[in-house]
């Protein structure tokens, strides 16, 4: 789809390849379930999480502790429990740690998703239309492509795209061809790096490129998420282009992103497919959310 067309799901449509996840595909997903297996594929979140400055700022949490000062409390109120209360105050970005990008995280010129106009849709309190709080709950089958080890090490390098054909034999591999419906989850062993090695992390990653995107998106899937911090390769091999699969998933295609995933586990245990469940909090006209994915199996 070119950014100015409509969605093939109509002009007013919001969730892009979120279409494809039907009732049957759901049922599918979970009936697939046997050993009851759970595979947390996400990272913690804190404030050593590696983050892309300066469009990405760093992780902060505060407390406000009231058991300090809960005899003071205590006597203002008349109550005699001693009851203390810890709430915090978080700032970051929707896109630190393992989150997952709304379709109107990107544009294409003044264009997102649907035709729409980024000067129209995105607002200095948010976007208007296209906000992760629309993206649905993906309950779905779950592929592991493992593109890894294509070099012999155990990891690919920054710089390094995948190709299609890697993308094949690591479908093959999987025992399990993408069918509309499916979100594609690609290691390429560059997470390992995460929260462990973040200066390592953020020189650049491996990645698909639009050829590697093109193929994944025509086979109908609903998202594709990856062990770096953007999906895509970084730095891209034509340096006169930026972040374009982000361009082609999220605003022409509506298929969503989902990065810093953690797939160390499901690799060894050679999980090719699986149920994923993703659940994106619905902040409001945000731009991305913060998620806790799980493979089942």
């Amino acid at each position: 789809m070119a950014p100015h067309d409509h969605s093939r799901w109509g002009p007013t449509d919001q969730i892009g390849a979120g279409n494809l996840l039907t009732v049957e595909k759901r049922l599918a997903a979970l009936q697939s379930v046997r050993e009851g297996r759970v595979y947390d594929v996400s990272h913690e979140i804190g404030m050593g999480a590696p983050f892309m400055a300066p469009n990405q700022t760093p992780f902060l949490l505060s407390i406000w502790a009231s058991w300090r000062d809960s005899i003071k409390r205590r006597r203002a109120l008349g109550a005699t429990n001693d009851a203390g209360a810890n709430v915090e105050r978080i700032e970051m970005t929707a896109h630190v740690g393992t989150h997952i990008d709304a379709l109107g995280h990107f544009s294409k010129g003044d264009r997102l998703y649907n035709g729409l106009s980024a000067a129209d849709t995105v607002t200095d309190w948010g976007l208007e239309r296209l906000g992760i709080e629309h993206a649905p709950p993906m309950i779905t089958r779950g592929v592991l492509l493992d593109v890894g080890g294509c070099d012999g090490g155990q990891h690919l390098n920054p710089g390094r795209a995948v190709t299609p054909q890697e993308l094949a034999r690591a479908e093959e591999a999987a025992d399990a061809s993408l069918e509309p419906g499916d979100i594609a989850l690609i290691r390429t062993g560059w997470g390992r790096y995460f929260g462990v090695d973040n200066a390592r992390y953020l020189q650049g990653e491996p990645g698909i490129d639009l050829p590697g995107a093109r193929w994944l998106i025509e086979r109908g899937v609903v998202a594709i998420g990856c062990d770096n911090m953007a999906v895509e390769v970084l730095p891209n091999p034509n340096h006169g282009i930026s972040m374009p699969v982000h361009q082609h998933a999220l605003a022409e295609a509506g298929v969503y992103l989902i990065e810093n995933l953690a797939l160390e586990e499901l690799a060894r245990d050679g999980v090719g497919s699986f149920c994923f469940i993703l659940l994106a909090t619905k902040f409001r006209g945000a731009t991305g959310s913060p998620v806790r994915p799980v493979a089942m199996v």
